[in-house]
Formats: C-alpha cells, sequence, structure tokens
C-alpha cells in the first residue's frame, strides 16, 4: 500500500486488517517493513502495519536531508495514521524506529495507549556528544554515496553491535542481508545526516512526563543498551523492562520470545484502540 503524505509516498503493509486492536511497527537503521516479517502470524489478534521509514524500503528517499529531521518524521507519521484512521494504538520500535516512536510518543501521546521500544535510546544528553557522533554519522554517509551500498554492507554486517547475528543460521543472515542491499543509498545517506542520534535532540527530560504504559525490551548480551534501559526506567513513570538472552536485533535473534513478550504486556496493558 502506497500513502501520500505531503511531498513523500509513503510505503506500508496492514496485516490482519480484520481486527480492531492495532500494533504499528517500526523499523531500525537499513530495515523496512520485511524487518518484521511473520509477526502477524504470532500476533494474529491484532491487526499489524508495518511502514518503510523516510528514505527507506519502498518509501521515497529525498535528495534533501533537512526533510529528514526527527521533527518531520514523526509529523508524517502523524499525518498518516490520521489517514489510516487509527487511535488510541500501540506503536513499537526497534533501534532507530524505536527512537522514532519514543520521539512521536513524547510530541504526541494523546495518539497510543502503548509504547513497546526494542533496543532504543531516547537520545544523547551532552551536545558535545551529540556533535561527536553528528561528525561521525556524517562520515558513514559520505562513505555510503561514495562507495556503495555493497562495500557500506559489508561493514555495517560486520560492527561489534550485530556480533550475536554471526550465530543465527546461514538463511536468516543472507535475508538480512538482502534487505540491506535494497536500500536506496542516498536515503540512507540523508537518514543519518537528518534523523542520526546525533542530529535529533534529546527526549530524555521529556520521558519524565510520558504517562503511559512503556515496555523496553532489551538483549542480555547488548551492554549498551541493557545500561540505556536500565537508566530509562528511572525516568518512565509506568515501565516495564524485558531482557531476553539475544543480542541488539531482538525480534530477529528471539523472535518467538520477542513475539511472547509482546503478547503478554500488551494483555495488560492495552485495551485496544478505534481502527
Amino acid at each position: 500500500m502506497e500513502i501520500q503524505i505531503l511531498d513523500v509516498r509513503y510505503h506500508l503493509e496492514v496485516l490482519n486488517f480484520d481486527k480492531k486492536s492495532t500494533i504499528v511497527f517500526l523499523h531500525g537503521f537499513t530495515g523496512s517493513t520485511k524487518t518484521w516479517r511473520g509477526i502477524e502470524k504470532a500476533l494474529p489478534e491484532y491487526k499489524i502495519v508495518l511502514i518503510d521509514l523516510l528514505g527507506h524500503g519502498l518509501t521515497d528517499s529525498p535528495e534533501d536531508s533537512a526533510r529528514y529531521t526527527m521533527e518531520l518524521q514523526i509529523r508524517d507519521l502523524n499525518l498518516l495514521f490520521g489517514q489510516l484512521g487509527l487511535e488510541n494504538f500501540a506503536l513499537a520500535g526497534y533501534s532507530m524506529g524505536g527512537r522514532t516512536a519514543l520521539a512521536y510518543a513524547c510530541t504526541y501521546p494523546q495518539q497510543i495507549e502503548a509504547l513497546i521500544l526494542e533496543s532504543a535510546s531516547p537520545g544523547l544528553k551532552s551536545a558535545d556528544e551529540r556533535l561527536d557522533r553528528q561528525q561521525r554519522d556524517s562520515e558513514l554517509a559520505l562513505k555510503i554515496l561514495a562507495n556503495g551500498i555493497t562495500s557500506f554492507v559489508d561493514k555495517w554486517e560486520n560492527i561489534p553491535l550485530f556480533d550475536t547475528q554471526k550465530r543465527l543460521p546461514e538463511t536468516v543472515k543472507q535475508t538480512i542481508r538482502a534487505e540491506r542491499l535494497h536500500q536506496n543509498p542516498l536515503g540512507l545517506a540523508n537518514s543519518l545526516i537528518g534523523m542520526g542520534t546525533g542530529t535529533q535532540k534529546s527526549y530524555w527530560s521529556q520521558v519524565k512526563q510520558l504517562n503511559l504504559p512503556v515496555l523496553l525490551v532489551t538483549g542480555a548480551m547488548d551492554p549498551k543498551f541493557m545500561a540505556i534501559a536500565e537508566e530509562m526506567k528511572q525516568a518512565l513513570p509506568k515501565v516495564q523492562h524485558g531482557v531476553i538472552e539475544a543480542g541488539h536485533a531482538i525480534h530477529v535473534e528471539k523472535p518467538a520470545e520477542f513475539a511472547t513478550m509482546v503478547k503478554e504486556y500488551l494483555s495488560s496493558n492495552y485495551r485496544g484502540g478505534k481502527s
């Protein structure tokens, strides 16, 4: 399905269409709707909405990196949800998609009823941290454009964050690689520049006012995001923290356990809205 939001054509998939209660899933950097393949079978009682974020998958990749700011991305999502007639839904996001989901929840808290953040962060706290990350992300963006998508993916799949994925079956690894290789280099580069961790504002102060149920899901073998989740637990008013024996991409490494945790959490914390 394609939906025009202002100047951008968004690609999305709606699964389990006849269900009333809705969960929207947002993928991570280099991901797409394919990230969540099979999730509708694990959560059959929910309508599942999968969206390709700006510059990813089959959604447009505008040439101007200024179009990719977090503020504009969550504005687009809010307009898209309005076109779909979604209210009081559950919103889930992984990594970059988790940052996006949290930013959306902080900006439009009245729209959602529950929030699920997998390996996510409210951003970097200090200006110095953000500037350092901006510089590194800009350098990476230039390399993507200069060297092409294959060279980038060869390096990206070997960063320490994804070490645990090397234990996955070869067929799963090839599926993940194919998803990454099908990205638009310009879209990835502009996403890094426009809404990377260094560019987006910090939402640490705003999470303290986020008065809705939040589930944090982190992998026990992902120490960086385990530490971030522990700190987020101190800031969020209504929070639960689930830990699964996995790395950063829990939904890939332990899909059944991830789906079970999401289902059990929503059964207690999400009544289901209009759709």
